[in-house]
């Protein structure tokens, strides 16, 4: 799954397009490289976002298209 599309199934980013200009303004860095919108995101990897002042670090623990908002909370693991 594309690494924007991951952000806004996880909850994490609110919109896609959001999502999308935080990747394209190389905010977002996975295993400790930046990255684009369409890096292919994988369990396991390590993402962190820096918007503002603060950065925001987790790990991937699943991958799916669709999940509920109760749900979306399992994806990732706060580091």
């Amino acid at each position: 799954m594309r690494i924007d599309k991951f952000l806004k199934v996880s909850r994490i980013i609110k919109r896609r397009t959001v999502a999308n200009e935080v990747c394209d303004a190389d905010r977002v860095s996975v295993n400790g490289r930046i990255v684009r919108a369409s890096y292919s995101v994988q369990v396991g990897d390590i993402v962190e976002i820096r918007m503002g002042d603060g950065v925001t670090r987790f790990e991937v623990t699943a991958v799916q298209e669709n999940q509920s908002k109760d749900m979306a909370k399992t994806m990732y693991r706060i580091l």
